[in-house]
């Protein structure tokens, strides 16, 4: 599909959306259509929200975040989150904070069809005292008490990954996330690449296959999960991530920056800067 047709047949208001990626292969490109399309009251879900979620975010676009750790990687906070939830602009945003155990655990739990994620952790951490969904048990066989998560389970999974074979089979190589369970959990999911290909050819060991039957759109992006890098494609755009900090933190220079970038921007876009930031 286009990235037009797979946001508007995927995503819709009111969703549970997870757009997962470390550290690379976050689909910068997919979240830039949910704005342009003006999808609002989503609840978005992701280990590591950085600058996507803040675009998101300050675009009116979220209602709540579930997370485990809110930053822009290298550089200090996310300035749009920031103000969501101390001043309420654009408007009130509520937020669900774990630690990366608990969401990685759940999203294990959510790909397996399960209620609950549970798992040794939050022991002396104080995160139980503010988050209700974190609670604890006592292992029927051991007695050994035992932290249990809400599993996590999307409407729409949203992820980045660098090939997809004509068949729908999609690879992701380089640092391994939760990519895989996040769109096993959900019950749709959009993957963006940077290329469609008749064959993969040779794989590194630490690959990851996702099989065709799990995907509901793939669309081909090249450079669509700039400003973060695609091993083997590009590298990270770490003159970007230092220029979202003055931008994010005025109102008037980020609503400028999404209407130039993000609303009379596009997909299209996204290949020029892969080729200037190669390497």
């Amino acid at each position: 599909m286009s990235l037009k047709e797979a946001v508007a047949s995927c995503v819709k208001d009111g969703d549970t959306i997870s757009m997962e990626g470390f550290t690379h292969l976050i689909p910068h490109a997919a979240g830039h259509e949910i704005i342009r399309q003006g999808i609002k009251d989503l609840t978005l879900i992701r280990m590591t929200p950085d600058m996507i979620y803040d675009q998101l975010i300050g675009a009116g676009c979220a209602k709540k975040l579930v997370f485990s750790w809110g930053g822009n990687p290298g550089v200090g906070s996310l300035h749009r989150l920031r103000e969501a939830v101390q001043e309420h602009w654009p408007h009130k945003l509520e937020i669900e904070e774990h630690s990366h155990a608990a969401m990685a655990n759940a999203y294990d739990a959510g790909a397996a069809g399960l209620p609950c994620a549970v798992f040794k952790g939050y022991r002396g951490a104080e995160l139980p005292r503010v988050n209700p969904n974190i609670k604890f048990i006592k292992c029927p066989f051991t007695g050994e008490s035992l932290a249990a998560v809400p599993s996590i389970r999307p409407d729409v999974t949203v992820v980045h990954a660098q090939k997809a074979n004509k068949k729908g089979d999609v690879l992701f190589e380089g640092i391994v996330g939760v990519q895989k369970e996040a769109v096993l959990a959900a019950k749709k999911s959009i993957v963006t690449v940077e290329e469609i290909v008749d064959d993969f050819g040779d794989i590194s060991s630490n690959a990851v296959m996702l099989p065709n039957w799990a995907v509901t759109a793939i669309v081909e992006i090249p450079g669509g999960a700039h400003p973060s890098y695609a091993q083997g494609y590009y590298k990270r755009d770490n003159a970007f991530y230092k220029a979202w900090d003055p931008i994010a933190r005025d109102r008037e220079a980020f609503l400028a920056w999404i209407e130039e970038h993000v609303m009379n921007g596009g997909p299209e876009d996204f290949a020029a800067k892969r080729e200037a930031n190669k390497g």
